[in-house]
């Protein structure tokens, strides 16, 4: 357990699952089980994460696998992988249909995604930074996109020449998208037509903080975004206009998603790539838990 003091209260964050992920990631509360699921991109895992008895089952795919998402069938996960953006059945734990393809796979990969509030897919793309055995390569072009896909498998690109789409959350009425550009160390906001699927021009929501770079975000209820800083080792709680409302210190440098979840979403379940030499031990590349006073937004599920 690691305890950070915030405000005169006591924050613990919990190492609850010690899975040494070389790049944590992805992560998704599914309601129906009482369970967690995520990913370690680099070595092409799937993890869940069961409250009721506290295990952990593992399943690898053929390519990266960098995110998951609920769907309208509760036995029906969205994978999505480096090159491809699957359904996979949690019964039979196997793949049930391709719903996408990337073009440029390999020299590009799917990276962040979640759902929107109308149950379309929104993701995005960067330089493939992943080798054929699990090691990582530097990111030297901004060949990044976000895109959407809706649930006839037609995508559509947002934005482009970004060097990591990270960071996929809309505020509590759905009216507003935010999604980051990590090494630009930028979240952005765009104004969010639901009817239409679309985003309006995206302007800066804040940038420059100076601890690690933009990872994965979880939206609270009350309109603040919590981001993981990825070489920071922290998370932030954005205010809804941009100002820093709070810092909450991990045991780990590299926090890299977060997701509400806990039957009141007020768990907030952190992933984490691990540091390279480093002493952070079994901490490094773990699945933690923190309890927040308030409540998260239920995630959005893809409409099959």
């Amino acid at each position: 357990m690691f305890m950070h003091s915030v405000s005169g209260s006591q924050r613990e964050i919990h190492c609850i699952a010690a899975t040494a992920d070389v790049c944590g990631e992805g992560a998704a509360w599914h309601p129906e089980e009482d369970a967690i699921y995520w990913t370690d991109i680099n070595r092409r895992l799937l993890h869940r994460y069961a409250l009721i008895n506290e295990s952990v089952d593992t399943w690898q795919f053929d390519q990266p696998v960098t995110a998951v998402t609920l769907t309208s069938d509760p036995h029906q996960l969205l994978i999505v992988l480096g090159g491809s953006i699957i359904l996979w059945n949690t019964k039979d734990c196997c793949a049930v249909t391709t719903l996408f393809q990337l073009a440029s796979w390999p020299a590009t990969r799917c990276n962040d995604a979640r759902v929107a509030p109308n149950g379309a897919l929104w993701f995005g793309t960067m330089q493939n930074n992943v080798r054929s055995d699990g090691g990582s390569v530097p990111i030297t072009e901004n060949l990044g996109e976000l895109l959407c896909l809706d649930k006839s498998g037609r995508a559509q690109v947002w934005q482009t020449r970004m060097g990591i789409e990270n960071t996929v959350a809309w505020s509590p009425a759905g009216d507003y998208l935010f999604f980051a550009d990590t090494p630009r160390n930028c979240i952005y906001v765009s104004a969010f037509d639901s009817s239409l699927n679309s985003i309006g021009q995206p302007v800066t929501f804040t940038e420059g903080f100076s601890r690690g770079l933009p990872d994965g975000s979880a939206m609270d209820s009350q309109g603040y975004l919590w981001n993981c800083r990825y070489g920071g080792g922290c998370l932030v709680r954005f205010a809804p206009d941009g100002s820093v409302a709070e810092v909450i210190e991990t045991p780990v440098k590299n926090p890299t998603t977060c997701v509400f979840g806990g039957p009141d979403l007020k768990t907030l379940y952190i992933t984490s790539a691990a540091e390279p030499n480093s002493n952070e031990g079994e901490l490094g590349g773990a699945l933690f838990s923190m309890q927040v006073e308030v409540t998260g937004l239920p995630s959005n599920r893809f409409q099959l």
